[in-house]
This record gives structure tokens, C-alpha cells and sequence, in this order.
């Protein structure tokens, strides 16, 4: 068993837009459309965005893959690329990413050291990559509801065997929350409105608040 020494305070500072990069591994039209049970496929498309737009607002790094395009994984679904035309694509044949030398490339080349990573599917596709990253001393942020997997048995066993390895779990919120961290930084208009776009009830609950505000 190899021990892999990483900086404790690498492990506990904050996530913050200048040292986070963003992985969006395999969100791909097939692997989206069929054999996904533990979330349905509009909500997971809809965190992938999020994420996505926030990766955007906060100009993080942001790395796009696919796993075997040309076969029934078909291509990235086309509002990812529409959000982030600028962000690379690594097209690779290889199931875990971080066995791809082009993919690991681009992720040091960011000179990031904490990597927020989201996959289709979450056992596979996110799992691999997230569990080899932790072992070359990255620190790794699973988001899981911009994950999806065959069933929640696969779910659960996903988030065990990368928690055992050292990554953390976590969720689209908790992330864009991290990296705002103060409602009075300059981002705070642009993320308030994706929490306003892309949360289920925010944008009706905010404007009945407001409603209610000028009775």
C-alpha cells in the first residue's frame, strides 16, 4: 500500500475561484439518455450547467472530456459546450481519464491543486479519475448530483469507495457556496442569479418574497 503524503492545509482551506479547477468528465448525450435510475436526466443536466455557468462566473479553469464519442456515448450534450466553447475537450478511448496522458496533462497544466469533478457515470467515469487524483496528492471534490449512475446501489458504493480514498463528497450548493463564500464579492449578482435559473422553487420563492415585501 503506498501512503500518499498531502499538505493538511491543502485539505482544509476553502475552495475559492483561485485554486479550484473544474473536471466535467463524460457528460455525454447516450450516457445521459439511457441506464441512469438514481437521478433523472433533466435534473442532472440541469447541475451539470450550473455547475458549469458557475465555472464561468468564477473563471475557473475547466476541463470537458468524452469517453468513446463515435460510438453509442455519442458527443457532450451541446448547451456544455455552448456554456464553456472555450474550454478544452480530451476525447479519449480510455474508461478511467487519469490513465490519459493528455487528460492529466491538461489538468496540471491549470496549476491547480483542488479539482471539483463531476461524471457520467458516477461509478465509472468520475470514480476513477477522482480516486487516481487523490493518489497523486490532488485534492478532489465529487459532485454528485452532477453525477449519475445504473442504480443507487452503484450510487452508494461510488460515494464509499472515493470517501475511503480521501475524496470529498459534496454537492453543486455546497460547491458555488464554497467558492463565493461572501455575498459581497463582485460575483454575487451573476451566482445569485443561477441559484435563481437552475434551483427547483428558488425563482418562485424569491419572487414571492419580493411580492410580499412591497405589500
Amino acid at each position: 500500500m503506498t501512503n500518499i503524503a498531502i499538505d493538511n492545509k491543502v485539505l482544509f482551506e476553502q475552495l475559492t475561484p483561485d485554486n479550484a479547477a473544474m473536471l466535467l468528465i463524460d457528460h455525454q448525450v447516450g450516457t445521459m439518455a439511457f441506464g441512469l435510475t438514481d437521478i433523472d436526466a433533466v435534473n442532472l443536466k440541469n447541475n451539470t450547467l450550473w455547475l458549469a455557468e458557475a465555472a464561468k462566473v468564477f473563471s475557473l479553469p475547466t476541463i470537458l472530456t468524452t469517453s468513446n464519442p463515435d460510438g453509442a456515448n455519442g458527443p457532450l450534450f451541446p448547451e456544455l459546450i455552448a456554456t464553456l466553447p472555450e474550454a478544452p475537450i480530451i476525447d479519449r478511448v480510455i474508461i478511467n481519464a487519469w490513465n490519459d496522458p493528455a487528460f492529466v496533462d491538461a489538468v496540471k497544466k491549470t496549476k491547480r491543486q483542488k479539482l471539483i469533478m463531476a461524471g457520467v457515470t458516477a461509478d465509472v467515469c468520475l470514480t476513477f479519475p477522482a480516486v487516481s487524483a487523490v493518489g497523486e496528492g490532488f485534492d478532489v471534490y465529487a459532485v454528485m448530483d452532477a453525477s449519475g449512475t445504473v442504480n443507487q446501489h452503484a450510487m452508494y458504493a461510488s460515494m464509499f469507495r472515493m470517501s475511503q480514498a480521501g475524496v470529498k463528497i459534496a454537492n453543486t450548493n455546497m460547491v458555488l457556496a464554497e467558492l463565493q463564500a461572501d455575498w459581497t464579492k463582485p460575483t454575487a449578482a451573476e451566482i445569485g442569479g443561477l441559484y435563481m435559473n437552475r434551483l427547483p422553487n428558488f425563482g418562485y420563492i424569491a419572487a414571492h418574497l419580493d411580492y410580499l415585501a412591497k405589500q
